[in-house]
């Protein structure tokens, strides 16, 4: 191939990427933003008509930077819980206080946010969990689960790299018990990210989708219910704290202590 050639080619490789950029994943942003407008507006009736969504305590992510945020919160089902996310955080961007009322924020949502999920959920669930993944997931290996039943592997050496990358394009959402169910002791990974990454971490708790969602969070399952998102003051860590420290304070935060009531009303 001549100079001449390389040079053209070159140049509309360059052409394209202005037109159609991409994130570090790989995924076009534009592509991204329709997506999770789409799916938004889909699953609006569920969290403003069907049930309330009460939201407590954005006005903690006003003024949190574009990148290296962490939102550690308890998990209830596998969908559900991340598009309410998608949903607060594309209002909060518009300006809006604790409600999304009015879903005008989907015709430009925030599109740098990334949610940490199973591997073996994303891919192996249909059709609609692959579609969710191109709206942000950060697919990792579980190493103490599969196929509903637990095991023993290695640890994913990659989930670090890859939420790490994540973090430095935007926003994070991580479950860091790793499961649906309640009280789950917190994964030393999330520890390790903390100390390695050194991110905003801001402590999230919600409560309710259980009661109206399957467990996958696309069916649901009961009417009238409350769902409550609140979210916390930013925390940070020391660098000398040792995991084990980050852990039960992460506990803590996210209210996922076992000797905890879950809370039942926001101050």
């Amino acid at each position: 191939m001549s100079k001449i050639a390389t040079f053209k080619k070159t140049t509309r490789r360059r052409r394209r990427r202005r037109i159609l950029p991409k994130d570090e994943f790989g995924v076009i942003i534009f592509f991204k933003r329709l997506l999770i407008g789409l799916v938004g507006m889909l699953t609006y009736p569920r969290f403003a008509w069907s049930n309330k969504l009460k939201i407590s305590g954005m006005e903690y992510l006003k003024d949190l930077p574009d990148t290296n945020v962490l939102f550690l919160s308890n998990h209830q089902t596998y969908f559900a819980d991340v598009m309410a996310f998608y949903h607060i955080f594309s209002a909060q961007k518009w300006g809006y206080k604790n409600n999304i009322r009015n879903p005008f924020y989907l015709l430009m949502p925030r599109a740098k946010v990334y949610y940490v999920a199973a591997e073996e959920t994303m891919k192996q669930g249909g059709l609609l969990p692959r579609i969710f993944a191109y709206a942000g997931a950060v697919t990792v290996q579980r190493s103490w689960r599969a196929k509903g039943e637990n095991v023993s592997r290695e640890v994913d050496a990659s989930a670090n790299d890859k939420i790490e990358l994540a973090l430095n394009q935007g926003w994070v959402i991580s479950f860091p018990q790793g499961t649906t169910s309640p009280y789950a002791p917190v994964r030393k990974g999330t520890a390790h990210i903390i100390k390695h990454t050194n991110p905003i971490v801001v402590p999230v708790v919600i409560d309710g989708f259980r009661r109206a969602f399957d467990k996958k969070g696309l069916y649901l399952k009961k009417r009238g219910t409350h769902l409550k998102v609140k979210f916390k003051e930013p925390i940070f860590f020391e660098e000398h704290q040792t995991v084990d420290e980050i852990i039960i304070r992460v506990r803590e935060a996210i209210e996922q202590d076992a000797d905890r009531l879950k809370f039942k009303d926001f101050k």
